[in-house]
């Protein structure tokens, strides 16, 4: 079965603008996260996905494959759908399922990357994602945080801001210990057709209100499946945020 891994790149982020080029030890961020990608096992080519010719031109110069697509996308989401229609195009073969995978967390696991893909190819998986266990207080109320809860198939029952599930009658301090709460790690598996499906459905109540977009594939009706990981997730958000790389290799 045929994996694409895709890395949506766009240059005009509103917080921090050239993201994809900022330097990390001598690298850029996006040349990072391609080259972590490369050492996943599962996806049989990966490439980036940008609308800014800067970022083209970089990841070609440094031997990566990259597709332009067009700047009007609201979400990476629509961007990967775009960049498997220009590589079926060009290829001339039927993509299985697509990995839509971070562009600012230089250093993601592969590991995570394989969980996601090995999850896609158990019936019936359509969309997958992974969470994390919370151990930390302030990761717990820090709305920056996604959270989310699975029921025992570890399909996704909802994602939110809020922690959830709501602890009764404790204290907030207490409720890493009368509860599991899980953190939302923002990598996504398709498979091809329902990718295709997803880009077309109009945002959701859920989702304009949390702002998470996943909540209107669910609002639909599309399940999200999870699996866990023992690995975090940094991303990089702001040019402070370069500051948590500083001592990693």
């Amino acid at each position: 079965m045929a994996v694409l891994g895709i890395i949506p790149a766009r240059y005009a982020s509103t917080r921090f603008p050239g993201k994809p080029l900022a330097r990390i030890h001598g690298k850029s961020m996006i040349r990072r996260v391609y080259e972590q990608c490369l050492l996943a096992e599962k996806p049989d080519k990966i490439i980036v996905a940008t609308d800014d010719e800067r970022i083209f031109n970089h990841v070609r110069d440094f031997g990566g494959e990259v597709v332009m697509t067009g700047q009007e996308h609201p979400n990476g989401t629509s961007r990967c759908a775009e960049a498997l229609s220009i590589i079926e195009k060009e290829t001339g073969k039927t993509i299985d399922f697509v990995i839509n995978i971070q562009g600012d967390e230089p250093y993601i696991n592969p590991a995570q990357i394989d969980k996601v893909a090995s999850l896609l190819e158990k019936a019936p998986v359509h969309i997958a994602t992974l969470g994390r266990k919370i151990g930390e207080k302030e990761d717990l109320f820090d709305p920056n945080v996604v959270k989310l809860v699975t029921n025992r198939d570890h399909k996704a029952l909802y994602f939110s801001r809020q922690p959830v599930p709501y602890v009764r009658d404790a204290e907030n301090d207490q409720w890493p210990l009368k509860a599991d709460f899980y953190k939302h790690i923002g990598i996504y598996g398709y498979k091809r057709d329902v990718l295709q499906e997803i880009v077309r459905l109009s945002p959701g109540k859920l989702e304009i209100a949390e702002r998470l977009e996943q909540l209107r594939w669910m609002e639909y009706g599309y399940d999200v499946y999870v699996d866990f990981t023992d690995f975090d997730s940094i991303s990089v958000d702001t040019p402070d945020d370069l500051l948590k790389f500083t001592n990693n290799p």
